[in-house]
């Protein structure tokens, strides 16, 4: 039996721990087993490049640079934790995933979706999420709340511009596979991005043909 893989994407603030907590806790009410992880990350080795893909402390990253390192941590976390998680039947839930590198590096830093698209076939081969839930919101409004959290990491120190390429690919990316893929809208209150969200567990189960719950 094969297990279902879910991803949350979205710009910075766009609220996606949050997110990520309520829609655990929607799919253990389904009785799923969840594992919950993200990207970068999910690894020891995933959290290494996490470090200093986050950090400033090394200088200049090249975006070719930064496109291998997203996939090096992204291949080892295919095979340490996502792979074997839904050979098992079990859901996993990821914060990111390939969706990121598109948007990110591919129209954020400008290298295209051609290379982006080259090693998400020889890193995944045919695997995909089934769900790809986008937390959209103006890059504007996201930018103040994560000002508003602290200290901010290299990318969500980057300029506006860079924000409205990323979000532009996640829409294009969310309108080319409607089935696949709902958007949120995330700027609105806590509780009404939650209710969309509560909604949107109910709709997949319903296309899959399963009860509601």
């Amino acid at each position: 039996m094969s297990g279902l893989f879910i991803t949350v994407e979205g710009v910075e603030g766009a609220g996606k721990s949050t997110a990520l907590a309520h829609l655990e806790r929607l799919l253990q009410q389904r009785e799923a087993v969840v594992i919950c992880t993200r990207e970068p990350g999910g690894t020891e080795l995933g959290e290494g490049l996490r470090e200093l893909l986050l950090s400033d402390d090394h200088g200049e990253v090249a975006p070719l640079s930064e496109l291998l390192m997203m996939f090096a941590a992204r291949a080892q976390h295919l095979h340490e934790v996502i792979e074997p998680a839904l050979t098992r039947g079990e859901t996993v839930l990821c914060d990111r995933f390939t969706d990121a590198s598109f948007a990110y590096q591919g129209a954020g830093r400008g290298l295209g979706e051609d290379p982006v698209a080259a090693l998400e076939t020889l890193t995944q081969g045919s695997l995909r999420p089934d769900l790809v839930i986008l937390l959209d919101l103006p890059p504007k409004q996201g930018i103040e709340r994560a000002r508003g959290r602290g200290d901010l990491d290299r990318f969500e120190r980057e300029e506006l511009e860079f924000f409205e390429r990323v979000r532009s690919a996640y829409l294009t990316r969310a309108r080319s596979e409607p089935d696949r893929y709902r958007t949120i809208d995330a700027s609105l209150e806590k509780s009404a991005v939650l209710d969309q969200l509560s909604d949107c567990v109910r709709d997949f189960y319903r296309m899959r043909g399963e009860d509601c719950g």
